[in-house]
């Protein structure tokens, strides 16, 4: 290595001077001094000549050093001042010697360095390339000290595990429910309210066919009710859940109102299903009619039962089309064209039945009860299935228990028609009024109705009660008399032949 000279004290960037060493390629590692940062301008304190020589005058103060932060620049800094040492040396040119910094000895911040645009402004460089960036300033930056990162990852770690074991068991009591997985057996009649929409509420939902037609279905129950009623009888567990099942499976159009028996063995499809007409699970109920109720009658037994309402037992009497051939001749719209044909028996209902099905089952009983048989004996005598039902009607009120009465009584009609005569009976003045006495007015004779046989001869318009077998085969099967009359007393009926008879009985046997 050459001798130092005491003119080439620091180089370019303050490492030791390598002007003098003419060698190419050989490269010296530059300790850099540790200085300290000051932002105000400072003056040299240390000599500036060699020993032995004349002191020279102060020179102008030195510029303010500028902080570079070491790393990318530093680097290059570093690669450019060996560069130009190298050729300046190749060359025969000496670099300029640089003022030795006042503060040596002093420690910067690591990874810092300083430069001295003074210094840079002196260098003679030949080659555009080498002429380092100079700038006004350079900004200080400081090295951020990260964590390891150890106890971060940890932290992540723990938070994505919590958040999946929450995220899992949420999922599984979600699955417990929907599937009836693992669920204690618990039994309850869960009642489903019919569907009551109020005020902007929809009453059908929109469903698109297979072959692209839409289809408005009315909806059935109402969702929240029966979320309702399940979670109350212990079926479910969370009612939300199965609203949001309910609405991508259409339930509230696929249930049905009633009352049915559940468990929690049923998950939200089985329920589902099981809340429909004809599953098996709908609580059955039975209700015996008497011979001799009316239509409004039965009606009202069916909603005491909670089979169904009376507005939509009306609305399939009048509008319903079933399917019956006896039903052909009668006309569309009368909520009591039916009136007659509801056949008194004992029926099994289910709860929340509709109106249609409950129905249908006194038109299938009563199908099969007026025989073939009936049908031609009816056609022997010019008497049309309607007919002999209103004659029935008529002797189903009247009739008390006596054996044999019916059949008597229905010679009496018989008789009275033939010979034109009202037939002047108080129960179709009951069925006009809706009463059941026999302690009837003169005013009430006078109601000017169809029914009223005392103003209008003949058969009324309709049946005016729901006759039982027995009355019907009387119709059928009519005593052979001369009766025209008869007077009752106590459920016990007397005939006569002339009205004179029947007055004398009735003035000994007041009522």
């Amino acid at each position: 290595m050459a001798q130092k000279t005491p003119n080439d004290e620091y180089d370019l960037y303050g490492g030791p001077a390598s002007g003098d060493d003419p060698s190419v390629g050989e490269e010296e590692e530059y300790e850099e001094q540790s200085v300290g940062f000051d932002e105000t301008y400072m003056t040299p304190d240390a000599p500036r000549h060699a020993a032995g020589e004349p002191e020279e005058e102060p020179e102008a103060p030195l510029p303010v050093p500028r902080e570079r932060k070491r790393g990318r620049l530093a680097r290059r800094g570093g690669r450019r001042k060996d560069r130009l040492a190298k050729k300046q040396a190749a060359r025969g040119q000496d670099l300029p010697a640089v003022r030795e910094s006042p503060l040596v000895g002093r420690d910067l911040r690591p990874g810092q360095m300083l430069v001295y645009d003074s210094e840079l402004d002196e260098v003679d460089y030949t080659d555009p390339d080498d002429v380092p960036e100079v700038r006004d300033y350079l900004p200080v930056r400081f090295r951020r000290y990260g964590r390891s990162g150890l106890g971060g990852g940890i932290l992540y770690a723990l938070f994505v595990i919590s958040v999946s074991i929450i995220l899992a068991c949420f999922a599984w009591m979600c699955a417990v429910d929907v599937l009836a997985l693992n669920k204690e057996l618990v039994s309850a009649a869960v009642t489903i309210a019919p569907y009551e929409p109020t005020g902007d509420m929809p009453v059908t939902v929109e469903l698109k066919n297979a072959d692209g037609t839409v289809e408005q279905v009315p909806i059935q129950v109402d969702i929240d009710q029966a979320a309702d009623a399940l979670k109350s009888a212990g079926i479910i567990e969370y009612k939300w859940l199965f609203k949001l099942f309910a609405s991508f499976s259409h339930a509230n159009i696929k249930m049905d109102p009633g009352t049915y028996d559940l468990d929690t063995s049923l998950d939200y499809r089985a329920l589902v299903t099981k809340m429909q007409f004809g599953s098996g699970a709908q609580e059955i109920t039975k209700v015996t009619f008497p011979e001799g109720f009316s239509l409004d009658q039965i009606f009202t037994l069916l909603e005491q039962e909670y089979i169904c309402k009376k507005d939509e037992l009306y609305d399939a009497c009048a509008n319903y089309e079933f399917d019956f051939d006896f039903l052909a001749d009668l006309p569309y719209g009368d909520d009591h064209r039916l009136e007659g044909y509801l056949f008194p028996d004992t029926y099994e209902f289910y709860q929340g039945e509709g109106g249609s099905n409950a129905i249908r089952r006194f038109l299938r009983n009563f199908d099969a009860r007026f025989t073939e048989d009936m049908r031609d004996k009816a056609e022997k005598r010019g008497l049309t299935m309607r007919e002999v039902l209103i004659m029935a009607s008529l002797i189903e009120k009247e009739a008390g228990s006596t054996e044999g009465e019916r059949e008597t009584m229905a010679s009496v009609i018989y008789n009275r028609l033939d010979a034109g005569m009202p037939l002047g009976l108080d129960s179709t003045i009951n069925y006009i009024k809706g009463t059941s006495t026999f302690d009837l007015t003169q005013e009430d004779l006078a109601i000017d109705d169809p029914y009223n046989t005392y103003l209008y001869a003949g058969l009324p318009p309709g049946p005016i009660c729901n006759p039982g077998l027995a009355s019907i085969e009387a119709v059928l099967n009519p005593a052979s008399t001369n009766y025209y009359y008869w007077y009752s007393v106590d459920g016990v009926s007397s005939f006569f032949a002339t009205y004179e008879e029947q007055q004398a009985f009735a003035h000994d046997h007041p009522v």
